[in-house]
């Protein structure tokens, strides 16, 4: 009966046909509509490091201080963490669907900021980021040496110099992880039973290098206020970093009196990469882009 009554008369039912179509038009144009519409949630990760110390320690010492600020933070739903027994710490804050993730990230910010005074020195001189995230991983590129012509650190260099930004610069790519970067990193390995006999410890060997390897400013000779009459400043260079793994080991951790030549050393040191990677028996270098 519905349909006869649009049979009997057409005129109105063109009509209505016509209004629905500009209505549907107009609701169209000002439709909002996104190529790519945001189905997850956002998330702001959190990282930090405390070289040396354990899961268990990483998790009380850094990774707890920093989840009780940051908790509750405007917007958010819920957050995970994760203490590796390398030293490093991972929060994953995840905030309302619709959240404005610049702004999730200052408020997340902020919250870091505040707990920066509870965490150990050695974690804060490291650094602790904060930046946007997606939830997982979505590609990783693996870079391999056929036949390993080349070695890793080659490798490793080569990445980090020309493929890691320009991955970065491809639309859509929020962040690129460098896993299994093999940086330069100076090993040290001590001897227990000589630091035992010279009552030292792995802490005083770490004060030790840190306070004789650092660059400082001497400052400049001739510099106001000085004599008037000088017509020059001479800027003074000072031995700074510690060139080579000798010097590292030629470093004196503690003194009680003259030291005889060739006094034997407590740890051995060498440049080398801070860690391997390998997949099927094949050193790479792994890229993932989030």
């Amino acid at each position: 009966m519905f349909s006869r009554f649009f049979i009997d008369r057409p005129v109105f039912a063109t009509v209505l046909s016509v209004v629905i179509l500009l209505v549907g038009g107009v609701a169209l144009v000002g439709m909002p509509v996104g190529q790519y519409p945001d189905v997850t949630p956002p998330t702001i990760a959190v990282t930090a490091s405390y070289p040396g110390a354990g899961a268990e320690v990483v998790a009380e010492t850094v990774t707890t201080p920093i989840e009780q600020e940051i908790n509750g933070v405007e917007g958010m739903l819920y957050l995970s963490s994760k203490s590796t027994g390398d030293g490093q710490s991972s929060i994953d804050v995840t905030f309302k669907l619709g959240t404005d993730i610049d702004k999730a990230q200052v408020l997340t910010q902020n919250r870091v900021a505040v707990a920066l005074a509870k965490l150990p020195e050695e974690a804060r001189r490291q650094g602790v980021t904060t930046r946007k995230k997606s939830p997982s991983i979505l590609l990783c590129v693996n870079l391999f040496s056929p036949g390993e012509r080349l070695d890793q650190l080659f490798i490793s260099n080569f990445a980090l110099l020309q493929v890691k930004d320009a991955l970065a610069r491809i639309e859509g790519v929020g962040d690129v992880q460098f896993l299994g970067a093999r940086d330069y990193a100076l090993r040290v390995w001590l001897d227990p039973a000589k630091l035992a006999s010279r009552g030292l410890s792995a802490p005083d060997v770490v004060r030790a290098l840190r306070e004789q390897n650092v660059q400082v400013a001497a400052g400049r000779i001739g510099q106001p206020p000085a004599t008037l009459g000088l017509d020059f400043q001479v800027p003074v260079t000072a031995a700074g970093r510690l060139p080579d793994p000798a010097a590292f080991e030629n470093v004196i951790v503690k003194a009680s009196g003259p030291l005889p030549p060739g006094a034997p050393a407590v740890a051995a040191s060498r440049v080398g990469p801070g860690h391997d990677l390998a997949t099927t028996g094949q050193a790479i270098v792994r890229l993932g882009d989030v």
